[in-house]
């Protein structure tokens, strides 16, 4: 296969709520481009982008695909991904590379969660963003409400292109206010699409909406405008070319009306990708990081400059290794093309160049600037980094994944599996940055942080089937502190004999409270040499060992000072052991005079949330020992900051998604220690007697 002109690409990513036919409209265009010569089943798992086995057998997405095919003698580079928010991470990493966005919607059930989500990520990432209406064929269709809805959350610019003559099943009959054409296709036929004149019934309603389209391109570029009032109106070549520039500057956002699983709409959203849809030239420079300053550069998508290209999605492949998915910004790749990993430093030989048409590689010369395409067993290169010519010190600034919140811990189901679960979790985070690996030293425990349960389930299965070990999800073990309330002194007297030279150490040891997170503190106020100065540091190591695992629960204690300030010894018994043990004692009797307490960590909470659930998260926050400290509003949601004890955050993920419908997003960072209310101390005291 021949490599692509750069003004020929078109790179679409297909994105939206889970369950808005984003593969099955991914599907359709792959039939009607005449790569496939029959449409897939999501039910039967025989899908052309859904082909792993945790996706046919979930039937969902749950990676990034890719596909491609000719139309109107232009490529169209198309990335179906995942519609579960907690495959989200997939979803910015496609985002980042593509020119411009379709945002698939529902007919019958409207904006959702989803839909709001990769809204969000559209503006981060300032792409041209085009709204498919799916499931115009469904029972419940309803095209006025859909749109009524989309212009609610999305503002004023989102415009129709399209209304359905019909809707619910027999829907086939497409009414197009760009063109001013009735459009009809025969279900299930690709190619059947006709273009006839407008009934009689829908051109007064056609002509109220292409006015409307008319003015809304128009109100976009000052020339048109200039020409819409001396003209009246706008010629079709001067709408496309208004939609192409508003549609890049974010201007305008179309509304297209499909169902794919009938073809119906499908030839003509093709259309409109290759007529109205940027190429890489027409979207413009890329923003990259040059030379060690990280000064910020525009890079144009010159298939004849330097070589950048940004690795996006690594995975691995039984017997093939690991491959990774790039979008060549400037230059070219090819077989045999040495490149830097500008972030490594290290060299990487580009072997055979491939572009996707979901798992099946198709190989291909070189890659130009804008295409997308994949390479096989790179040896030090990941996602987010980006290759280059020798020389060139230019970076694309990298994917921001969506932050993890679901922490759980992990333990093998066979003893010593340790070491196979590490380099598993190393290969995945590798395919999939957007969950977190942590090592917690005070508990020995593997904590992973996950986007929810449904990510995690993925990750542990994936675990199994990739590197055959299982894990057990276990609680994740809450870091609890003691300290004491009052200052107090005690004796430790250590002695010792057993025939032989003996064992003497005694000491006198002050402890006081401390601030809040202020640790340990150790002093010596000994005077006279009653406690000679080479046995002060065995004193010290006493209480810092003795400090690990405080008598209460066993947890560690925090936030005193200790003073050594008398005692006494032995010249020929006396030795640093018998003084570190004499610290131990001290300690622990003169914390038992010091009113000891449980300290539990406290989080500081942020919850983005849509108005109406403002109340009932409120009060759930409240019911889990949560304090709120405030709300304050943002755009179209309410931002309520409060305090959380760590032991709650984990049934609150789950509450949350309960009570607002997984339309909430919250994040959490440690604040404090602060007493543990009694029921919580007794437990622990308790847990610690059965342990005994």
């Amino acid at each position: 296969m021949q490599a692509v002109p750069t003004d020929q690409l078109r790179n679409i990513v297909v994105t939206g709520h889970s369950g808005t036919g984003k593969t099955i409209l991914c599907e359709s265009f792959a039939l009607c481009m005449g790569v496939i010569n029959r449409l897939g089943s999501i039910e039967d798992g025989t899908t052309l982008s859904d082909y792993a086995s945790d996706e046919t057998e979930r039937k969902h997405s749950l990676n990034t695909s890719l596909i491609h095919g000719a139309w109107n003698e232009k490529k169209i580079n198309i990335i179906d991904t995942p519609g579960l928010l907690d495959f989200h991470g997939d979803v910015k990493s496609a985002m980042r590379v593509a020119d411009t966005v379709l945002i698939t919607v529902n007919a019958a059930t409207g904006v959702e969660v989803g839909t709001d989500t990769v809204w969000e990520y559209t503006k981060e990432y300032y792409k041209p963003t085009m709204f498919v209406l799916t499931k115009l064929d469904a029972d419940r269709a309803g095209y006025d409400s859909t749109l009524d809805s989309l212009r609610d959350h999305f503002g004023h610019l989102v415009t129709p292109i399209q209304f359905p003559a019909d809707e619910g099943p027999g829907h086939h009959i497409l009414i197009d206010v760009l063109l001013m054409k009735q459009i009809e296709f025969s279900p299930d036929k690709p190619g059947s699409m006709v273009v006839s004149e407008i009934h009689d019934l829908y051109r007064k309603k056609a002509e109220e909406l292409h006015q409307q389209l008319v003015e809304a391109v128009a109100e976009t570029d000052e020339e048109l405008m200039n020409r819409f009032f001396e003209e009246g109106s706008l010629t079709e070549d001067e709408l496309r070319a208004g939609i192409k520039s508003a549609l890049v500057t974010r201007t305008f956002f179309p509304v297209f009306c499909t169902s794919p699983l009938h073809l119906i709409g499908t030839e003509r959203l093709l259309n409109a990708i290759v007529n109205i849809c940027p190429s890489p030239i027409e979207r413009g420079p890329e923003h990259a990081y040059c030379s060690v300053m990280n000064d910020e550069k525009l890079l144009p998508p010159d298939p004849d400059g330097s070589t950048i290209a940004f690795i996006f999605k690594t995975m691995s492949e039984p017997r093939v290794g690991e491959i990774s998915y790039v979008r060549v910004y400037s230059g070219h790749i090819e077989s045999g093309h040495e490149l830097i990993d500008v972030q490594t430093g290290q060299l990487e030989k580009i072997g055979q160049v491939y572009t996707m048409q979901g798992q099946k590689k198709i190989p291909v010369d070189k890659l130009l600037a804008g295409d997308i395409g994949m390479v096989v067993k790179l040896k030090n290169s990941h996602t987010n980094d980006t290759l280059a010519d020798k020389g060139v010190d230019c970076r694309i600034s990298p994917i921001l994944f969506p932050e993890p919140v679901l922490s759980s811990a992990i333990v093998p189901v066979t003893q010593g599996d340790e070491e196979k679960i590490s380099a598993g979790l190393h290969h995945l985070h590798e395919e999939d940055p957007s969950f977190a690996i942590e090592h917690d030293v005070e508990f020995n425990q593997t904590i992973l942080k996950t986007l929810g349960e449904t990510h995690l389930d993925i990750i542990i299965s994936r675990l199994h089937n990739k590197f055959n070990v299982q894990v057990e999800v276990a609680p994740v073990r809450i870091p609890y502190r003691e300290t004491i309330r009052l200052s107090a002194a005690a004796q430790g007297k250590f002695k010792k004999q057993s025939g032989g030279r003996g064992q003497y150490g005694d000491v006198w040891v002050r402890i006081e409270p401390l601030e809040r997170d202020s640790g340990f503190e150790f002093a010596s106020e000994v005077v006279g040499g009653v406690v000679p100065t080479r046995y002060i540091p065995a004193v010290e190591k006493g209480l810092r060992e003795s400090i690990a695992e405080g008598s209460l629960t066993g947890y560690p204690v925090v936030d005193l000072k200790a003073v050594v300030y008398d005692g006494s010894y032995h010249p020929v018994d006396s030795s640093e052991y018998a003084f570190k043990i004499a610290a131990h004692m001290a300690f622990k009797a003169a914390v038992e005079k010091a009113k000891p307490l449980i300290l539990e960590p406290i989080y500081s909470l942020t919850v983005q949330t849509p108005d109406q659930f403002t109340g009932e998260i409120v009060g759930d926050i409240s019911s889990k020992r949560g304090r709120i400290l405030g709300m304050d509003t943002e755009s179209r949601f309410q931002v309520i900051k409060a305090l959380i004890p760590q032991a709650s955050l984990s049934t609150f993920h789950h509450a949350l998604t309960r009570l607002t419908q997984s339309r909430a997003r919250y994040s959490y960072t440690f604040n404090h220690y602060e007493e543990a209310p009694v029921e919580i101390a007794n437990q622990l005291i308790a847990e610690k007697a059965a342990k005994q």
